[in-house]
């Protein structure tokens, strides 16, 4: 579980921090600019460090640093409790004035205030745990290479390993249902934010627990009630295609995944987030505009099922503008974000900590929500 979130100078965010610290699930809301999809862009960058994308051109450009203070680092720090640890990971990165891209400035991963490494440029420290620890000899690393996916494990229990593994499984979802399709020739563990590799993902998932087949079936079949089966046969050497099966006292229909309607194919991405937090534990899952494509009713049964599932470990992040979606979260867990300008930084309160005169819905429609 996030207990702290730190972005310094990327984008709209400047000495920003979300205040997550034991929440299971919350929400953000402001109006469009306010700095909301920003805050799933900053997690995607160190998802992508931990999935063994390290060269920095890869993860972020002299673009998305703040105009005026393109001198300032940009900082990036997350600290998780997992397994009963306190895990801190740091990564800041720089831009001198002759250089066109940027270079990590500094690096550090501690669990319990210990430190796993450290890195300051291109120097590297690891630090070992023995009788005692001590620091093993540097090595160094290019400057425009992030260290995180290179330092190597010694085992599945070694905090680095546990770390980067959970790190990796966090879900960053931006859903584009029309570029959703049933083919896959590969496998993997987290999709791209737009799911296009959804077909992927489903493959991956089943093969990695075929057991979440049972709690993608249970939601699926709630959502769609003539729902009969998913499946994933193999349509050529080494690819595969998801098919579904409705059928109802008058016969039976399969329809292909891509011909599915777009709030069908987010009922899919629903029952894999489920799965996927029931298969692999406490996780993190970003999810942006969760609402778009489905019915008012239908939304509201996303939410509080999504809300239910990250109860028990994990934490559930919903950015939205969604009347029902803002229903289905209190004024404790819904954070609220205010930009006055371009120019300016994104702020972020509580909405508990702001003074809201009546429904909050309404509320926003007047634009009566100012921190």
């Amino acid at each position: 579980m996030i207990r702290r979130f730190y972005v310094h100078n990327y984008r709209c965010l400047e000495n920003f921090e979300l205040p997550i610290s034991g929440q299971s699930s919350v929400l953000l809301i402001g109006k469009n600019g306010s700095g909301k999809s920003t805050v799933g862009q900053a997690l995607w960058i160190l998802r992508k460090v931990a999935n063994g994308i390290n060269r920095v051109d890869k993860l972020i450009r002299p673009k998305d640093l703040v105009p005026r203070v393109r001198s300032v680092p940009v900082r990036f720090e997350i600290e998780a409790a997992l397994g009963g640890r306190v895990y801190e990971y740091i990564l800041a990165f720089e831009l001198p004035e002759s250089f066109k891209e940027l270079r990590v400035l500094e690096e550090k991963l501690t669990v319990d205030g210990a430190p796993v490494y450290t890195r300051e440029l291109a120097q590297v420290h690891l630090v070992r745990a023995g009788h005692g620890q001590h620091r093993e000899p540097t090595f160094r690393v290019d400057w425009h290479l992030v260290a995180l996916p290179i330092v190597q494990e010694l085992s599945h229990t070694d905090p680095l390993f546990v770390f980067k593994q959970w790190l990796s499984r966090t879900l960053i979802l931006r859903p584009l249902p029309g570029r959703i399709t049933g083919e896959s020739n590969s496998e993997v563990q987290v999709p791209v934010p737009s799911l296009r590799n959804f077909a992927a993902w489903f493959s991956g998932l089943l093969s990695d627990a075929p057991a979440s087949y049972a709690k993608i079936d249970e939601y699926l079949r709630q959502a769609m009630s003539d729902l009969k089966s998913i499946k994933n046969p193999l349509v050529g050497k080494e690819s595969r295609s998801i098919e579904v099966e409705f059928s109802t006292s008058q016969g039976s229909i399969t329809v292909p995944l891509q011909d599915l309607g777009d709030g069908e194919k987010c009922f899919m991405i629903g029952a894999l987030v489920l799965a996927a937090r029931e298969a692999h534990g406490p996780m993190v899952c970003f999810w942006d505009e969760p609402e778009n494509y489905l019915a008012l009713d239908e939304v509201a049964d996303l939410m509080l099922t999504l809300r239910r599932a990250f109860e028990p470990g994990g934490q559930l992040i919903a950015a939205s503008h969604n009347p029902e979606v803002i229903r289905a979260f209190s004024h404790e867990n819904t954070l609220y974000f205010y930009r006055k300008s371009h120019l300016e930084p994104t702020v972020v309160r509580r909405l508990a900590d702001l003074n809201v005169n009546g429904d909050l819905v309404s509320a926003l429609i007047r634009g009566d929500v100012e921190p």
